[in-house]
């Protein structure tokens, strides 16, 4: 592993643990040659997913865009960084256990918005909005419909 610093090969491991549910690893490194440390992450290889978008297209699955999606979704609420990183890895656990060479993208939008169901239900509503493209208050109100009548069986 090449230092990012002086990009000098020649390193040693300080630390090494599982993160991710146990899907990578996380490895502490220290440059011999320059001092500085740095972390890396090891991953397994997974065989390749593609997204079949609306058009037909087939793009490759990334975590990044799932990550990113979250995070738009997630803005400004009181969700941590790892709440995100966990929800994310759960969905890629998903997507690999379930499907094995493709998977729709509307499955996909789908098992995102299972899962940030779960998580906020704010941050849900604005990836539904933008996701099912929301064209009025209407729409809103529909996918709130559920979480309504949940709050009203709930006694407070």
């Amino acid at each position: 592993m090449k230092c990012p610093f002086c990009r000098i090969d020649n390193d040693r491991v300080i630390d090494s643990r599982a993160c991710q549910d146990g899907f990578s690893i996380r490895r502490r490194r220290e440059c011999l040659s320059c001092k500085r440390r740095y972390t890396t992450y090891e991953r397994i290889e997974e065989t390749a997913i593609k997204v079949v978008k609306k058009d037909g297209s087939r793009v490759p699955f990334s975590r990044e865009k799932i990550k990113g999606g979250l995070e738009r979704a997630c803005w400004k609420r009181p969700i941590s960084d790892r709440d995100i990183e966990r929800t994310v890895a759960a969905i890629e656990n998903d997507v690999y256990t379930t499907f094995d060479s493709e998977i729709e993208s509307h499955r996909l939008g789908e098992l995102v918005m299972d899962h940030l169901r779960d998580l906020d239900q704010v941050a849900f509503v604005r990836f539904a909005s933008v996701y099912r493209q929301f064209a009025d208050a209407g729409d809103f109100f529909d996918e709130l419909r559920p979480f309504l009548t949940e709050a009203r069986k709930t006694p407070r």
